[in-house]
């Protein structure tokens, strides 16, 4: 797997790691945020959370105060980060929360797309439900396949309800 072109920048950092990073102990507070580079190299911001099974390198979550991760569910309420690496049940790792992202998506999603939860759990698209839409996730990539593209975040969420 190549490497990530991911890094933090700022004043000294007291985090530990990188993006794509997965631990299997927390080697960050749970919650804690620090400024980088996203995949484009522009401004980005990431933050530490627990990880959850069947998570992949772009799934889509939600977490709690307690940095708890789910994967993005039907009728979800909550933050919203993407992972950024292979966070799965019992590990630890940096997920993006403002930025572009490589980000799992299913087919036929649009360009410029608003985003929200589709069809299966973690995943994200355009055509999505009533209640499933979030608020600050754009699609930046068309894809007529179930893919892993860059969508872009502005600290994301969603709230059950209605687009």
């Amino acid at each position: 797997m190549a490497a990530t072109p991911y890094s933090f920048t700022g004043a000294a950092l007291a985090s530990v790691g990188k993006p794509g990073d997965v631990d299997t102990v927390a080697r960050n507070p749970l919650g804690m945020r620090v400024q980088g580079f996203d995949a484009l190299g522009n401004s980005g911001e990431y933050i530490y959370l627990a990880g959850v099974a069947s998570t992949i390198i772009g799934s889509v979550v939600t977490y709690d105060e307690a940095g708890a991760t789910l994967l993005l569910a039907a009728n979800a309420v909550g933050p919203i980060a993407v992972a950024l690496g292979l966070t799965v049940a019992s590990t630890f790792g940096w997920y993006a929360i403002a930025g572009t992202f490589p980000t799992d998506v299913v087919a036929n999603c649009a360009d410029n797309a608003k985003l929200g939860r589709e069809t299966t759990d973690g995943k994200v698209g355009d055509g999505f439900a009533s209640g499933d839409a979030i608020t600050g996730a754009v699609s930046r990539a068309a894809t007529t396949a179930a893919a892993v593209v860059n969508c872009q975040f502005l600290y994301p969420s969603v709230n059950d309800s209605s687009a």
